[in-house]
């Protein structure tokens, strides 16, 4: 298959104080959010300066893609989008058609397949599509969630982890794996709970813990809609009671470390964790991992050359190219 031009697409995050509130009125636009958590999160964000990290871990991630498309000789030039914050998805599809590109392979930061971490995006492309004449064509790379480097890459973040905990002389640790909580009616038309789950325990099994979970964390709707849990918080005192001196946290469903981890683990899930007599590490996200990278590389050859072979771990084989058209339906109750 011919293609052009890659396209990296992500979330977006405020770069400073006076970005928060216009921000969150992008991310929370025709959401049921309580004005508590608006609020929230607005003092998450200026706890770290009024400024997300996601923006700048992203461009380093593009830099490496970049070093890495040299490398193996790949000429596809990058452009970047994101949903909620420049630069946004529609000027990235503009720069692409002034540029003459045709044909676009699409990377979404998310290895999970849920609404929103891929057909959102999905749907927010085909809507700047429509209003730009002339708009390329543009196809997505696979979720990764089982791809080998993908795996080694957190089982190698976990390790580097687990050594602070023996430096703090914890003998039995338990392994948490956390990914973004989202409304079950969500989760209930789409794969995001077994991929977690299939990519966690061959994480843990690489890794060799024999004692691990999934939790969730930053949910943000009503308090009456019902979200994936447990929180990881709410699962810290019980693992203490259970014998353990030690608690290791994967961010699993991040690809990078933004406010999210910043705040919900580094700062109130490490706190929690103290309060009940654990030791504390979380791992770095796989995104920072060089690992990661040469994936995203193979990723991008399967579609470049129509490769059949595809890696994976597991025995639920590689994920699809094309989404069918079902694929993560999720019609959401806005407010009236």
């Amino acid at each position: 298959m011919i293609f052009d031009a890659f396209f990296f697409v992500s979330f977006g995050g405020p770069d400073r104080p006076e970005d928060i509130e216009p921000f969150l009125d992008n991310v929370l636009r025709g959401k049921n959010v309580p004005a508590h958590r608006k609020k929230e999160v607005v003092e998450h964000y200026m706890r770290f300066g009024g400024k997300s990290p996601i923006n700048e871990q992203n461009q380093h991630l593009i830099e490496k893609i970049k070093q890495a498309f040299a490398r193996n000789k790949i000429d596809l030039p990058i452009y970047w989008g994101n949903r909620n914050w420049h630069p946004y998805i529609e000027d990235a599809i503009k720069a692409m058609q002034h540029d003459g590109r045709k044909r676009a392979l699409a990377y979404f930061t998310s290895s999970f397949s849920s609404y929103s971490g891929c057909r959102q995006y999905r749907e927010n492309i085909e809507a700047a599509c429509a209003n730009i004449v002339g708009a390329p064509e543009i196809a997505k790379l696979r979720m990764p969630f089982n791809h080998p480097q993908f795996i080694q890459a957190a089982v190698e973040n976990i390790q580097e982890a687990y050594q602070k905990l023996l430096r703090e002389n914890s003998e039995k640790v338990f392994l948490l794996f956390t990914a973004h909580s989202i409304p079950l009616a969500m989760s209930e038309n789409c794969d995001y709970v077994k991929q977690l789950q299939h990519s966690s325990k061959l994480i843990a099994q690489h890794a060799g813990f024999k004692n691990f979970d999934v939790v969730y964390q930053s949910r943000s709707g009503p308090a009456h809609v019902p979200w994936l849990d447990p929180d990881v918080c709410t699962v810290l005192p019980s693992i203490k009671n259970r014998g353990y001196d030690g608690v290791l946290v994967m961010p699993l469903g991040f690809v990078t470390d933004h406010m999210e981890v910043l705040f919900d683990l580094d700062v109130e899930a490490k706190q929690k964790a103290h309060e009940v007599g654990l030791a504390f590490s979380r791992a770095q996200a796989v995104g920072h991992h060089p690992l990661y990278v040469d994936m995203l590389v193979d990723l991008v050859k399967e579609r470049l050359d129509e490769s059949p072979v595809k890696k994976t771990l597991g025995d639920m084989g590689p994920w699809h190219d094309v989404c069918p058209p079902n694929c993560c339906r999720y019609i959401p109750k806005r407010p009236s």
